[in-house]
């Protein structure tokens, strides 16, 4: 059964730091794309990162230059480092497996249960 675990959120002071985990128990990579995605009250869910399985990665414009997603397929675990981190940035942050649709949620198949991050100014 396929699992995606999240972890490595926190409360930081704006400009701060944090690095979110996601294991990926027992997924096999058979699609193309594993992503973050995030969702704060009142808001649409929005795609911040993505990594295509050949390594390519690909960032929303707000996050750009901010935010790195990097993979350790050995470990099966996909990071979200975030940098500069702003209060806009603070939201509920979901990583999100299996998909041939980069920023799409509705292709995605599994899903974590997700991380909260709150950036205070």
């Amino acid at each position: 059964q396929v699992q995606l675990v999240e972890s490595g959120g926190g409360s930081v002071q704006a400009g701060g730091s944090l690095r979110l985990s996601c294991v990926y128990h027992e997924y096999t990579g058979r699609r193309d794309y594993i992503a973050w995605f995030r969702q704060s009250p009142g808001k649409e869910r929005e795609g911040v990162a993505a990594i295509y399985r050949s390594g390519i990665t690909y960032y929303t414009t707000s996050v750009k230059g901010r935010f790195t997603i990097s993979q350790d397929n050995a470990k099966k675990t996909v990071f979200l480092q975030m940098n500069s981190l702003k209060p806009e940035d603070t939201a509920m942050y979901y990583c999100a497996a299996d998909s041939t649709r980069m920023f799409d949620w509705n292709y995605y198949n599994y899903w974590g249960r997700g991380t909260q991050v709150t950036v205070s100014s």
